[in-house]
């Protein structure tokens, strides 16, 4: 076939820019061979079905187009397909010459796209060579990298060799009118995929020739084949589970081995009779006040025994599980309470004055509340409560935040509870007698895990106190005193262990003896932070995991024992019994190696957000490749590997992780929004080496209002971790040309303001002594700036510190101070003269008075510290 040319000329640099500048197209690469270093290309060819060849001929005559403007239409598809960028870049080669075409695949039709091409096609073959190669080329060297990674050649190539530039990963031509051929490197991609790369191609034609009026998109590529591996292929393994709750099973290991120590807090502890016996008489008192079956009980408790007591006596009532934290602000307290519908409160004594304040303000409203050692003390006889769990009952509910402005609580079911706790037994090597830390808060979905997955198999679990979490050394020394075999802990908090730890004169192999696995989850491990882990412990696997509350936690684990070869530290395979899968916006699985969201079905999909129906049908759907299942969409993009990986790419909403918790930035926006004069809010995220992420809030007000209002307003109803440390004002925010806020110059200006080139304005001075100075060099690194930005009078806090930035501080002061004394001195001359009081033995000077506008208030808690799902 041979395409006519035009005379009209494109010769213009310009053109040839605007076409460039707007970005590559990156195609994945799927192989698990090396990148071939100057091995030649291959070619696979598949066969074109006769009656296509015949099809696309009469539809590019209805069309009124050439029938390669159908081929290339159908290559733009599948560009967009492997890229998730409905507008692609793609090589047209014509004439023996390469030219960039860029197409956009978001169209009404196969119609529109077909007359797009076609012109496309027009305009390349009808360029003058001479003239317009050189300004093509003057383009290219201007915008370096910017060139198609793909080449559609037009017409049947002359020869029998197979062309392929060095910088193209594939190229596709036709030989004959029966043959459809993919040129590629091996190293680039594997006789498969390029195989699957022409069937795509091919199912692209035979959709636009059945129906050129539907949307390109309407329909996936990925043929039967290929389904079936990502279907069922790539699902974690089937593995038979108890069919009975977790609470039976730890009831049943009290039997078998009562006198063994089942958990520890402090200098407190309970043997596996003790901890079922203290549970049955909670659930005792609770089913003695009509609880019916799936009735939502809340507690509000530190973590301590009476909370591990209360997690096991509600499942042992046949009710739910519901966790608040006792420092939460009332009116969230209340909010979720109201929510959940919850019939009963457990609390207990000492920790109540915020629950007391949320159920005030609830009224007659409020669920019954009761005490812990109330409920224990209360005499019911002395039966084994006994209720018919079956697995798809409600076992807990975790809330989460909500971009709406209101938390949403996602309800998990016994089935995919115990699916989860087996899958960390098996993959973290739990078994009788191993030693487990619970670091987790309990609003956090693993908390649940590290305290109930070791009792299923006669393990142990220690509750660590905040304190001692806030403190590495103490931490470290919990672990080896305690005979630590199993942690968990966000990366940005297991990066200060490593710090401590590297800084030791004895061998980390000396300092924790016990440990033998170390799981890392709640935000992205880099892979420098696992190659700085293997160094110091090369003997101890790190488990990265990763899954979300509504999934009933983790749903991935990648097993790590060396450093990934790859550019990330992959999410792993899918645990048994899960099925996770990468699809497009209409929910039809992705071309393997393509971005897409990630989605889930079986056990581990929950049943939805409770009395919130809107929510649920946005999230949880049913399953089109499962009937009669559940799908949840997670709203994460991430793409499979060669190896049957999961690769995390991020999120494309505006949900964010800061050390490991979940926070939607509309909630936080939301609630900026009810602070008296705010016109408009925006929250970023800002992030430096070495500090972390941080959110950073603007707010645009005809006038700055009082730091302490907008503070207020925030706590009032949204957790500690949940309120911007920073907080800016403008009069008006910037805006896209669709005047939507634009994120990306306020992501900048974070950046920018949070940095001055010149010392605090409130620092009368450079550090005087050489501790100061000692003390500044630890600070700036941390604070993103450089020493000379630091006075004697800048306050840490003040500057953009925060409780793990001080924990990093304390480590690197080498255990000169601990974070009270930081917390207590944040000012750099009074902590350095506390420094120098301590070295000298003698009373420290009192702290100089900060005015209570001068810095924010400093909270510091675990919650920094530890991760979530």
């Amino acid at each position: 076939m041979t395409h006519p040319t035009n005379t009209c000329a494109v010769t213009d640099d310009a053109r040839w820019r605007a076409v460039l500048a707007s970005g590559a197209t990156a195609v994945p690469r799927w192989s698990l061979a090396p990148p071939a270093a100057g091995g030649g290309p291959v070619a696979t060819t598949v066969a074109v079905p006769a009656e296509l060849t015949a099809a696309v001929s009469a539809q590019a005559g209805r069309l009124g187009v050439v029938p390669e403007a159908l081929l290339l239409a159908a290559h733009a598809r599948v560009l967009a397909a492997l890229t998730a960028e409905p507008e692609v870049l793609a090589g047209v080669e014509v004439a023996g010459r390469t030219l960039p075409a860029r197409l956009d695949t978001e169209v009404a039709s196969w119609r529109t796209l077909a007359t797009a091409a076609a012109a496309a096609l027009t305009a390349l073959t009808g360029a003058d060579q001479a003239g317009d190669d050189v300004a093509l080329a003057q383009a290219r060297r201007d915008l370096t990298g910017l060139w198609p990674e793909t080449v559609l050649a037009v017409g049947v190539p002359a020869g029998d060799g197979t062309p392929l530039a060095d910088d193209a990963v594939f190229r596709v031509d036709r030989p004959a009118e029966d043959q459809l051929r993919v040129v590629h490197r091996t190293g680039d991609l594997d006789v498969a995929a390029a195989e699957r790369i022409a069937g795509y191609h091919l199912t692209a034609l035979d959709q636009l020739c059945a129906d050129p009026d539907a949307a390109p998109g309407a329909q996936g590529l990925v043929g039967p084949e290929e389904l079936a591996q990502q279907v069922d292929g790539l699902a974690g393994p089937v593995r038979p589970r108890p069919d009975r709750p977790a609470h039976e099973i730890i009831r049943d290991r009290a039997a078998a081995d009562p006198d063994r120590v089942a958990v520890v807090h402090g200098d407190r502890s309970w043997t596996y009779r003790e901890l079922d016996e203290v549970t049955d008489r909670v659930a005792r008192a609770l089913l003695s006040r009509g609880l019916p079956p799936e009735g939502i009980v809340a507690v509000v408790a530190e973590r301590t025994l009476d909370w591990a007591a209360c997690v096991l006596g509600i499942l042992k009532a046949g009710a739910a599980y519901l966790p608040l934290e006792p420092h939460f602000p009332p009116d969230r307290i209340a909010t979720v309470l109201t929510r959940a519908d919850a019939r009963i409160v457990l609390g207990e004594r000492g920790s109540t004055t915020t629950l007391d304040e949320a159920l005030d303000n609830l009224g007659a409203a409020a669920p019954e509340r009761l005490l812990v050692d109330d409920a224990v003390a209360e005499e019911h006889g002395d039966e084994v409560p006994r209720v018919d769990v079956a697995g798809d009952r409600l076992a807990y509910l975790y809330f989460t935040s909500g971009s709406t402005g209101e938390p949403k609580g996602a309800m998990c079911e016994h089935a995919g509870m115990v699916n989860h706790l087996y899958a960390k037994i098996e993959d973290l090597g739990i078994t009788e007698g191993t030693v487990v830390t619970e670091t987790a808060p309990q609003c956090f979905d693993i908390s649940l895990w590290q305290l109930v997955a070791p009792w299923l198999v006669g393990g142990t679990t220690v509750i660590v106190e905040q304190e001692t979490i806030l403190d590495v050394p103490s931490f470290v020394d919990l672990l080896a005193r305690r005979r630590v075999e199993v942690a968990q802990l966000v990366p940005s908090y297991l990066d200060v262990v490593v710090s401590y730890l590297e800084q030791q004169s004895a061998p980390a192999a000396e300092v924790l003896p016990a440990l033998r696995r170390i799981a890392v989850t709640g935000e992205a491990v880099k892979k420098e932070l696992v190659a700085r882990w293997f160094a110091v412990r090369p003997d101890v696997a790190v488990v990265n995991a990763y899954g979300l509350t509504e999934t009933c936690d983790d749903t991935n684990h990648e097993i790590l024992t060396e450093v990934p070869a790859g550019e990330r530290v992959p999410l792993g395979p899918a645990v048994p019994n899960v099925r996770v899968y990468v699809v497009d916006e209409g929910l039809h699985p992705v071309p393997l190696g393509a971005p897409g969201e990630i989605v889930f079905s079986g056990v581990c999909v929950g049943r939805g957000y409770v009395n919130d129906p809107e929510r649920t049908a946005k999230a949880f759907v049913p399953d089109p490749l499962r009937p009669g299942e559940r799908l949840y969409r997670s709203g994460d993009h991430g793409r499979w590997l060669p190896d049957g990986k999961l690769d995390f790419l991020g999120r494309r909403d505006h949900q964010v992780k800061i050390s490991g918790f979940r926070i939607e930035i509309g909630e936080v926006e939301n609630t900026l929004l009810r602070a008296p004069g705010v016109r408009d809010a925006a929250v970023v995220v800002a992030e430096r080496p070495g500090r972390g992420k941080q959110l950073v809030g603007f707010y645009g007000a005809a006038a700055p209002v009082e730091n302490e209002v907008l503070r207020a307003t925030l706590e009032a109803s949204l957790p500690v971790y949940m309120v911007p440390p920073v907080l800016h004002h403008r009069e008006t925010l910037p805006l896209t040309p669709n005047g939507k806020i634009d994120r990306k110059a306020l992501t900048a200006l974070a950046l920018t303001l949070d940095e001055p080139a010149t010392p605090d304005a409130d620092a009368d001075a450079t550090p005087l002594t050489p501790t100061e100075a000692r003390v500044a060099a630890v600070w700036a690194p941390l604070l993103g700036v450089d020493a000379s930005a630091i006075g004697r009078d800048t306050h840490f806090f003040d500057r953009g510190g925060s409780s793990l930035l001080a924990v990093k501080m304390a480590v690197g002061l080498k255990k000169a101070v601990s974070l009270p004394d930081i917390v207590g001195h944040p000012v750099l001359a009074d902590l350095a003269a506390l420094i120098d009081s301590k070295a000298a033995d003698v009373p420290a000077p009192a702290p100089a008075p900060v005015a209570e506008t001068e810095a924010p208030t400093v909270r510091l808690h675990f919650s920094d510290l530890t991760p979530s799902s």
